[in-house]
């Protein structure tokens, strides 16, 4: 029973590091492929809604193609539930490039940043969730050395300041929102993704170029399509795919504050690729927020361990779940073993 424990730990913690492994590495990959898609000085593809709605039309065609080849199962979610996730799902994708247009960059990075805090809260408030000092601490320290290396000016306006509060929320309770469905619906997170995709994919497609062009005031039509940009966005899209997988993966195994801790650790991996491939510029403020980061992103790391293990002595065997099934556990009691299925891992 032990060894069978033991063995049950070590691949619920080889699953965690490739479900945070692929998030890191798709993540920072599609951002280096768009930055070299969309800035002037590569393809000058500034359509960024409308690219976000290749990416949901063809992760919604890779669900569809392992839904029909029956590599995935297909279970039931009301569409009212799925509709609503959407539509929030969107707004936080609107609301972050209304928010960067209309506010500074250094602004633009405050908002990201406030989201740990808004995650915490809202947690709070809607699933009772509390945290202990050490992870408050941790938190605090990689907001704070994520925010010395990534902010710089900070100019703000009313119009900016809504989108950017829109933005914070939207993205807050879509992210919060994964776990809860993936829970309520026993869904996997590539199932809940397979649902949601072609919503967001159809609905993009319709609104982002008209967003775009308020954004920018350049049309998709007139945009000269090279083999160069083709094959960037084709493999923007890729990465999307595994972007958009591992976020649910990582939601439904973590917490979203976890996820947002994850974040600022690929803020930081992309700022040494700045410096590494782009040649920006590396300064002692910058050089500090990174390592304030990352110490943060230790201890955090640590905390939540501490938590576990803390748990675990109260209800034996309950190191092998993951934070966002401990969770549940400890809001429904021992009754919740027949709501979820334990100690197998989501997605």
């Amino acid at each position: 029973m032990e060894k069978e424990r033991k063995t049950s730990s070590v691949n619920v913690v080889v699953s965690d590091v490739g479900a945070w492994g692929m998030n890191i590495i798709s993540s920072v990959g599609i951002i280096m492929a768009n930055k070299q898609l969309m800035s002037p000085s590569g393809f000058a593809f500034a359509f960024a809604t409308t690219l976000t709605g290749f990416h949901f039309s063809v992760t919604a065609l890779v669900g569809l193609v392992s839904n029909a080849a029956g590599y995935s199962a297909s279970k039931h979610v009301p569409m009212w539930e799925l509709l609503w996730f959407s539509i929030v799902a969107n707004m936080s994708i609107t609301g972050m490039n209304f928010s960067l247009m209309l506010n500074s960059v250094g602004f633009y990075q405050i908002s990201k940043l406030s989201m740990i805090p808004v995650v915490c809260v809202m947690e709070w408030i809607l699933h009772g969730k509390h945290y202990s000092k050490e992870v408050k601490m941790a938190v605090t320290v990689v907001v704070v050395g994520c925010g010395i290396c990534t902010v710089t000016d900070m100019n703000v306006n009313a119009k900016g300041f809504l989108c950017a509060c829109v933005a914070i929320l939207s993205t807050s309770f879509q992210q919060i929102s994964i776990g809860s469905l993936q829970k309520k619906y026993s869904v996997s997170s590539f199932e809940l993704l397979s649902k949601t995709a072609p919503i967001q994919a159809l609905s993009l497609l319709i609104l982002g170029p008209v967003i775009d062009y308020y954004l920018t005031g350049k049309l998709l039509l007139n945009y000269k399509l090279s083999s160069g940009a083709f094959f960037f966005i084709l493999l923007s899209c890729s990465l999307a795919v595994f972007c958009n997988v591992s976020q649910y993966l990582c939601i439904g195994r973590f917490s979203a504050v976890t996820f947002q801790v994850l974040g600022h650790m690929k803020t930081v991996c992309v700022l040494t690729l700045g410096w590494l491939l782009f040649d920006s510029q590396l300064t002692l403020k910058n050089i500090l927020g990174v390592v304030l980061a990352v110490v943060g992103m230790v201890v955090y790391s640590s905390a939540v361990e501490v938590e576990k293990k803390a748990n675990s002595k109260i209800i034996p065997g309950k190191e092998s779940l993951s934070e966002e099934d401990s969770q549940l556990l400890e809001e429904n009691g021992e009754s919740g073993v027949n709501d979820v299925e334990l100690g197998k891992s989501i997605g």
